[in-house]
């Protein structure tokens, strides 16, 4: 949660500040506020709300300040209000400081401080960092430190980055922080600890950011701190300490990505822009994955995921760790891994899962799934998996596997191997595009192990891989002929308050998803069930104010979804059905069709899940909520 910007060059930090936040408010958009130095003094404006209202109380202000903090905010501890939005000082003004993340221990050193003295004006737990830094900065001045070794003189050629060492190093939780100090007004200092932060290389300046996007229209030179690295910034250049104080030589990286990549590109919204880029990074995954010359009955794999031969021999199970809209994609890949690998496999909340582990079981591989590469509860439990299997036989050791969409993020250093879904950069809050290539992930490692373990026909294997193939042109078409329909077919909705989601097989999870994506952005309550469940429970809901929308895909389970459809519809419910027949029987059964391409129904969730993207979209925008700034909710969720 929440988004860093820092400045430290040539330029006035003010504006460049400010772009930086608005590439990074898909993470946080409660409060904004940045601080600068100019003339020995620290300027500080903050204000509630998102970004609009910042810049319009920094339209009062002409400066010139060559180095600078700035943060978006999405609330942990404290109200989003004004008093509690960062940049946050002690009570002299000199020290600011923003924060990604929590303080665990922030009470106990709230009570420390206020014994000395401290006086505190906010509720947040970032308060007592941009304290603490000043107590440590008066007890130095208060006395003269020996020199007693090199590594010790290096640090105390400057008190400040002494001062945030020790400060760093009291601090308990998992955060990130930048800090500037008015009397060393040309350093600024980050420090990172379980939560991201990324350095920029200019020309003659530099930047820090919690996310990439912030500094792709400045630099694409960066350089992705550790957990429990500091790095000092000034006009000069970059400087990188561990926790314990020692210097580190480290080398920053060169990013792929455009500029572009993160505008809108004509798009009102950028959700509605990633939903149309699903067929470019289905393609994407296809182009890195496929192996285009692979024939049928070739003993080789047809799926490039260059993942070593001892990961997966042997494998007796799968456990899968994930949050959000990743579980509902893991869910799918449950299914894939158990139907064609024939490996019996689990899908656990990560949140749960720490506090709640399974027994070890033998010959386990374990997946982590993240969209950002950041999920706190996700990387918790996968280095707790990694602790629970370090000590244990060679047969329960740990196997472990990253599916993410940022292979420089901490899922991407802490994994020994990764899968790349390929998606590009996605702003929009509610995921759409990296949610269908978490499923391609699915799909190729699903069918690598059943080619490795020969649970499935060659020719089987190839008629899936040809369907694959023809993913990216059925997406188009769809999105091409049917989505005005959809639009038009939103209209009725834009006063609803429930809304029931079913399906069944492997398209129940489908159900899970559009339900998810119709209450992160329109806030109308809905629930997702498998259709075999709804006379459980479920039908009491219904009447002629609950529409239900019934995933409909010719295979096992047709007929069984129409007669739960046909149970809806006794009940006077408004029947949407996402099928591609539309025939008779279709035609009595559903009040609305959004059809469908006609696929294999193992390969369905692709396309079953666009239209169920689009009628929450269109739903949102229809009511005029900010589709890509849903209340409540951030991009990445980097705090438990």
């Amino acid at each position: 949660m929440c988004g860093i910007v820092g400045y430290i060059g040539t330029q006035a930090a003010s504006e460049i500040l400010l772009a930086g936040l608005e590439k990074l408010e898909y993470r946080g958009y409660d409060s904004a506020g940045l601080a600068t130095i100019s003339e020995g003094e620290i300027t500080c404006i903050r204000a509630k709300g998102k970004l609009h209202n910042l810049r319009e109380k920094l339209a009062e202000i002409d400066s010139l300040a060559p180095i600078g903090i700035g943060h978006t905010r999405w609330a942990t501890h404290g109200k989003p209000e004004e008093y509690n939005a960062h940049p946050h000082r002690d009570n002299s003004g000199r020290v600011a400081v923003v924060q990604n993340g929590i303080v665990e221990n922030y009470r106990e050193l709230r009570e420390e401080l206020k014994a000395k003295g401290h006086k505190f004006v906010s509720d947040t737990d970032t308060e007592v960092i941009p304290h603490l830094i000043a107590e440590f900065l008066k007890e130095a001045r208060s006395k003269k430190q020996e020199i007693k070794d090199k590594k010790a003189e290096e640090i105390a050629d400057t008190s400040f980055l002494e001062t945030v060492l020790k400060a760093v190093n009291k601090l308990e939780g998992a955060f990130a922080i930048a800090v500037i100090c008015a009397d060393y007004p040309d350093e600024l200092i980050v420090a990172r600890q379980q939560a991201p932060l990324v350095i920029g290389f200019g020309a003659g300046e530099f930047f820090c950011a919690s996310d990439t996007p912030a500094l792709v229209s400045h630099t694409r030179t960066v350089l992705s701190l550790e957990n429990g690295e500091l790095a000092r910034l000034t006009p000069m250049g970059v400087e990188v300490y561990s926790f314990a104080g020692e210097r580190l030589k480290k080398s920053p990286r060169i990013l792929g990505w455009s500029p572009v990549l993160v505008e809108k590109q004509g798009f009102k919204h950028f959700m509605h822009k990633e939903i149309y880029e699903q067929p470019a990074v289905v393609r994407a995954c296809l182009e890195a994955y496929l192996d285009s010359d692979w024939q049928p009955g070739s003993p080789r794999s047809p799926i490039n995921l260059n993942l070593p031969e001892e990961l997966c021999a042997d494998v007796e199970q799968i456990s899968i760790l994930a949050c959000g809209t990743s579980w509902h994609a893991s869910l799918i890949g449950k299914y894939l891994l158990e139907q064609l690998a024939n490996i019996p496999t689990a899908v656990q909340y990560a949140s749960e899962y720490r506090y709640a582990p399974p027994p070890l079981t033998a010959n386990t591989l374990t997946i982590g799934v993240t969209q950002s590469g950041e999920t706190a509860d996700t990387l918790a439990a996968l280095g707790m998996e990694q602790q629970r299997r370090a000590a244990s036989t060679d047969k329960f050791r740990a196997r472990m596997l990253g599916i993410t969409n940022r292979t420089e993020s901490s899922i991407a250093h802490m994994m020994p191997h990764v899968i790349n879904t390929h998606a590009g950069i996605e702003v929009g809050v509610a995921a759409t595009k990296t949610f269908v290539t978490q499923l391609m992930a699915f799909y190729f490692l699903a069918l690598d192990l059943a080619h490795q373990r020969q649970t499935i026909s060659s020719e089987r294997l190839a008629e899936i891989i040809a369907g694959l193939r023809q993913l990216p042109a059925e997406i188009e078409k769809f999105l091409e002929i049917q989505e005005q329909y959809v639009e038009e077919l939103s209209h009725q909705f834009t006063d609803t308050q429930d809304f029931i989601f079913l399906g069944r097989g492997i398209n129940f999870p489908i159900a899970l998803e559009g339900a998810l994506k119709l209450k992160e952005i329109s806030y109308i309550h809905a629930e997702g069930y498998p259709a075999g469940e709804m006379k459980h429970g479920p039908i009491a809901l219904l009447d002629a104010k609950v529409p239900v929308v019934a995933i409909a895909m010719p295979g096992s389970v047709y007929e069984k979804v129409l007669s739960n459809a046909q149970e809806a519809k006794a009940r006077d419910a408004c029947l949407i059905g996402v099928t591609p027949k539309q025939g008779v029987a279709e035609a009595d059964i559903f009040d609305h069709i959004l059809p469908v391409p006609l696929v294999d129904e193992l390969l369905s969730p692709i396309v079953t899940v666009i239209p169920l993207q689009l009628l929450a979209y269109h739903i949102a925008a229809r009511r005029g909520l900010d589709v890509d700034q849903p209340r409540n909710l951030a991009k990445s969720v980097t705090v438990e």
